[in-house]
């Protein structure tokens, strides 16, 4: 992790955690990405996101993961099929009147067969509201795509993390 200082806005009341994201990926190479908004930043627009959230008190990356995917998206992963968090990073952003500040890891999950529709039943009350589509991105139009992604710099760095390799991500200020 990088090492300088870390200006953080004092906009909002703070919110420091560790969080886990997945990069799920299906044997037709899509990567399940979610179409997000903040209802209470509308001046944020829309972006997508790869799933996940926080890691609860006496609870694991791999059990957070586990748990978070099942919850966002309905998909039931075995804990041996995620992959160690070779990408870590700080982060923060604006999000329900509250700034975080995240320590994430980034993990990865391939899937045996194509990407199921995602089940929102396990979603909490904000994530209902936050969340509005889905998509199974090709892998090939995430890094030329002009969306907006979160993390912001997913469309560069996934390719490291698909080849294995440790991705130690700077501070991004994200909103």
């Amino acid at each position: 992790m990088d090492a300088s200082p870390v200006s953080i806005p004092d906009d909002l009341p703070i919110l420091e955690r560790s969080a886990v994201r997945l990069v799920v990926l299906d044997a037709d190479d899509r990567v399940l990405l979610l179409h997000t908004r903040d209802p209470e930043h509308p001046d944020l627009g829309t972006w997508w996101e790869l799933p996940g959230g926080g890691i609860d008190e006496g609870e694991t990356y791999l059990e957070a993961a586990v748990r978070e995917i099942r919850e966002e998206t309905g998909i039931v992963a075995a804990p041996s099929r995620i992959g160690s968090p070779t990408w870590r990073r700080l982060a923060s952003f604006r999000h329900r009147q509250v700034r975080h500040l995240q320590h994430e890891v980034i993990v990865l999950l391939r899937l045996d067969g194509s990407g199921p529709d995602v089940d929102e039943t396990g979603r909490l009350d904000y994530e209902l509201e936050d969340y509005f589509g889905y998509r199974w991105w090709p892998l090939a139009d995430i890094p030329v795509s002009r969306e907006r992604f979160y993390p912001g710099r997913l469309p560069g760095l996934i390719g490291p993390l698909l080849r294995g390799e440790q991705v130690d991500e700077p501070f991004e200020l994200w909103s």
